[in-house]
């Protein structure tokens, strides 16, 4: 009598557990953000810094029209927290303006006002 008690208990948590692990799947997104970088050494440090970023699995910043392409998981980090991690690297992150102070560390060549080359 107890074992059929506990059948539909056993069963419940199963279920719970099966719905549980669906939602917590990882989830692989990209996103595209324009910057403000000016040269190859700007993309350099770009795809170096955002490679060591939380969830950060492939990092790319295309020299000519300057957008940085980021393959990251969604439940451990998003995209407003990369905007803000590149923008603490020195660089303007589509709507977000650089952190001034980071952007005061980049050589002269990487800043806003440089001449392109």
């Amino acid at each position: 009598m107890k074992i059929i008690k506990i059948i539909p208990v056993i069963l419940l948590s199963l279920a719970a557990l099966q719905m549980n692990a669906q939602d917590n799947k990882v989830k692989i997104d990209t996103v595209s953000i324009q910057t403000s970088a000016k040269c190859n050494d700007c993309k350099e440090r770009l795809e170096h810094d955002m490679a060591f970023e939380k969830g950060v699995k492939a990092v790319e910043l295309d020299s000519e029209t300057k957008i940085l392409t980021i393959v990251y998981k969604n439940n451990k980090t998003t995209e407003e927290k990369l905007k803000i991690a590149i923008t603490k690297i020195g660089y303007d992150a589509d709507e977000m303006p650089a952190d001034q102070k980071a952007h005061d560390r980049l050589p002269a060549c990487c800043q806003k006002d440089a001449e392109p080359h």
